[in-house]
């Protein structure tokens, strides 16, 4: 699982998290927020899905990590938006047991997970059951207009 980060390049996942370990322990005392998005695109012949990795320090910036991958299945809209809930349920949970070994920090960081569904448009109708697979899942849950992480950091990157 590769990651692209615009200040250190190309990262695995246990580099990401490395990452996100040292911004965290640069300045421990302030708060943070965990948030994992992904927005996908179709194209001609495949659809593109990005996932974006934020560590937010609150009220103070943040950095960001993207993983883009193309895939050829044709997928419904419904599909799609559900294959995007997956792949940042599978980032966070990858970065949530590495950061279980970080018992203290983990008990004061917010993981949130954004999704591309909002109430206007199509994606209305699912948005109770993508809500649900987030928070049954243990993380908080964010449709537009809050969910920036997939529908304008992972979405700028699917084009």
């Amino acid at each position: 699982m590769k990651f692209i980060s615009p200040s250190d390049g190309i990262l695995d996942i246990h580099q990401v998290f490395e990452a996100i370990l040292n911004y965290i322990n640069a300045e421990p005392e302030e708060k943070y927020r965990l948030i994992i998005g992904t927005d996908s695109q179709p194209k001609q012949g495949d659809t593109v899905f990005v996932t974006a990795i934020i560590i937010y320090r609150i009220g103070r910036g943040g950095r960001f990590f993207y993983r883009k991958e193309h895939d050829v299945s044709k997928f419904s809209m419904k599909q799609r938006i559900f294959y995007e809930v997956s792949k940042s349920l599978e980032v966070a949970s990858y970065l949530t047991g590495f950061f279980a070994n970080e018992s203290d920090l983990m008990e004061e960081l917010e993981v949130e997970i954004h999704l591309d569904v909002g109430e206007k448009g199509p994606t209305r109708e699912i948005i109770k059951e993508v809500v649900g697979m987030v928070v049954g899942s243990g993380y908080e849950a964010h449709i537009k207009p809050e969910s920036y992480a997939a529908s304008s950091v992972a979405d700028r990157f699917t084009k």
